[in-house]
């Protein structure tokens, strides 16, 4: 592949994209979706999320693990707590990662 054939390659990927997310944009007043479409549509953020935390969470290097020695699970887990408690998504993800880094840490006896 020549470097003008990926560069052309990748603007058309652009175009098409924003095209596609300009379309949705620009019909965004004028189409009135059904109400159970849009409750439906309201669960696709929380899905989308899980979709990629998860498998990170639970089948970090290798198989699933569910164990306390999952450092990501436990500090995944503490993060689900503060963000149920506080509703803060700056201070969810400051718990998660310094119980993260805290429990990596306490396992490699640093």
């Amino acid at each position: 592949m020549t470097s003008a054939t990926l560069w052309l390659t990748l603007l058309a990927g652009g175009l098409i994209t924003y095209a596609i997310r300009l379309s949705l944009i620009l019909a965004w007043g004028r189409v009135t979706l059904p109400p159970t479409l849009q409750r439906g549509l309201r669960f696709v953020p929380p899905a989308v999320l899980s979709a990629i935390i998860f498998p990170e969470i639970l089948r970090h290097d290798g198989p699933l693990d569910v164990s306390f020695g999952n450092t990501r699970l436990l500090a995944g887990l503490v993060a689900a707590l503060v963000a149920w408690r506080t509703k803060n998504a700056l201070l969810t993800i400051a718990a998660g990662m310094a119980v993260l880094w805290g429990l990596q840490m306490l396992f490699r006896g640093v």
